[in-house]
């Protein structure tokens, strides 16, 4: 069945490719809209990701691959514009004549949200993308936040800004009793207190009293994902072992997607049609790591999703459960009702 949404893609979620010059001030145009979270990682050599958003702040940063709490970089990203950023002379965003990668999504909602037990200090959502950032005060005791999507959450990140600890994510496709670190390779491990044994609903999202996810007297900050048909997805899989890999059925041309393995260790693998891009050649970055680009265990981005083509452990040994997140290129039929196709 084709999926129908009444705006592009790439209106809230866009990957840039840049090459760095080592200057400070340099404006990185091309995003199309006003980004209000920026992932970057340099490819060229092993810098930390870096991750900075407009509810925190520009020259606020945070590493998703280690554990340690935001810092200020003011040669890092400095502003957030129109059509982009800009960004220091600091090498994880602007190493000269070094090669790059920003992955943007758009917000913008920053007031009206109402209802929960924690109120955020900051924050901002769009309910047409499904995707919002919130910062709060953790309480360490049981609690929820209103997110104001209006679709239930099926992926959500938590760090702890003040201090040194995991990136803690819940995701749909291992449930409300598990969770999984961004800046480590591990399984899923299994935890009631995160999560307070409750499934996100359309209007609001739960904490235990985890220090993990909402530690007592100390800034929070989440991000919140919801599938949007033909704009983004998040999933679950059974891999077959095999360079005839499973298909994975997204509802659009993905332009990123992110696997992780949570039956066993396995990395955080990012691919996106930017880098090379095309079928054969896609490369993948790792979440949880600094490593290069690297261009083996390779996957057929197709119009309707994505069919691996490796054995490889990070998204497809045999009988290995995993979990995805996914943003749109082309939705099947866009608004403008024009079939897309494979490259």
């Amino acid at each position: 069945m084709a999926e129908y949404i009444s705006f592009q893609p790439s209106d809230f979620f866009k990957t840039l490719l840049y090459t760095g010059n080592g200057t400070t001030d340099t404006a990185i145009t091309g995003v199309g809209f006003q980004s209000d979270c920026t992932w970057i990682k340099n490819r060229s050599v092993t810098d930390n990701h870096v991750l900075t958003d407009a509810v925190r702040g520009v020259t606020k940063v945070m590493n998703p691959n280690n554990d340690t709490a935001e810092g200020t970089d003011g040669e890092g990203l400095t502003a957030f514009g129109a059509d982009g950023f800009t960004v220091g002379n600091d090498g994880p965003y602007n190493g000269n004549l070094e090669n790059l990668v920003a992955w943007n999504w758009k917000a913008g909602t920053t007031s009206g949200l109402t209802g929960g037990t924690i109120t955020p200090t900051a924050y901002s959502f769009n309910a047409t993308s499904g995707f919002g950032m919130y910062k709060f005060t953790g309480t360490g005791a049981n609690a929820n936040i209103a997110h104001g999507l209006g679709i239930i959450p099926k992926f959500i990140i938590i760090k702890n800004i003040d201090s040194a600890d995991d990136w803690t994510c819940y995701h749909e496709g291992i449930g409300n009793n598990a969770f999984l670190k961004l800046n480590t390779d591990v399984t899923q491990d299994s935890g009631s207190t995160l999560w307070n044994d409750t499934t996100p609903t359309s209007t609001l999202f739960y904490l235990g009293a985890n220090g993990k996810t909402n530690a007592s007297a100390t800034n929070m900050m989440a991000y919140v994902f919801a599938d949007v048909k033909g704009y983004s997805k998040f999933g679950n899989y059974i891999g077959n072992g095999n360079a005839d890999g499973t298909f994975i059925y997204t509802g659009f041309r993905p332009a990123y997607i992110m696997f992780k393995k949570v039956s066993g260790a396995g990395e955080w693998a990012i691919y996106d049609t930017k880098r090379l891009g095309y079928n054969g050649a896609n490369s993948y970055l790792e979440a949880s790591d600094t490593d290069v680009d690297d261009g083996n265990d390779q996957m057929d981005f197709l119009a309707n999703g994505v069919k691996i083509r490796n054995a490889g452990s990070y998204s497809n040994t045999s009988a290995g459960s995993y979990i995805y997140a996914a943003f749109s290129e082309f939705p099947i039929v866009s608004s403008n009702d024009v079939p897309t196709v494979a490259r």
